[in-house]
């Protein structure tokens, strides 16, 4: 399986969660591929470069250089996003736009989203979700 870590999960991780950094390592045992999307590597990124945590900063790095970084680099990445986002507007459900870029990353390659904010993410269709924080 692959799976792509969103930013409260890498969270997590970051601050030494041993459920999630468990479930990380069975998934790496097991011969699963994990990955960090684009979206969560800036929302990150800003966050401890903006509290001057260099410590967590040096952290997150070696963990990206561990765990590579899915980015929005094709075509129809966006147009995943776009059906996701006239979806969800149709249905008054409509959520942040990063979440919706992270969605149509996962969902193009038909990955695995690992994320707290299950129910937030299940108003996406076809969307493969885990939480490794329950």
């Amino acid at each position: 399986m692959n799976y792509v870590l969103d930013t409260n999960i890498i969270t997590a991780i970051l601050k030494d969660n041993e459920m999630v950094k468990g479930k990380m390592s069975k998934a790496v045992l097991d011969g699963d591929e994990i990955f960090v999307n684009g979206i969560s590597y800036y929302e990150i990124k800003r966050g401890l470069l903006a509290a001057n945590a260099t410590k967590q900063l040096n952290l997150f790095i070696q963990f990206c250089i561990k765990f590579p970084v899915l980015l929005l680099d094709t075509m129809p990445i966006f147009d995943e996003a776009a059906e996701i986002y006239a979806h969800l507007k149709k249905t008054a459900a409509l959520i942040e736009d990063a979440d919706i870029l992270i969605a149509s990353i996962v969902k193009f390659r038909d990955f695995i989203l690992v994320t707290n904010n299950i129910a937030h993410f299940q108003r996406i269709q076809g969307l493969k979700t885990e939480n490794w924080l329950s």
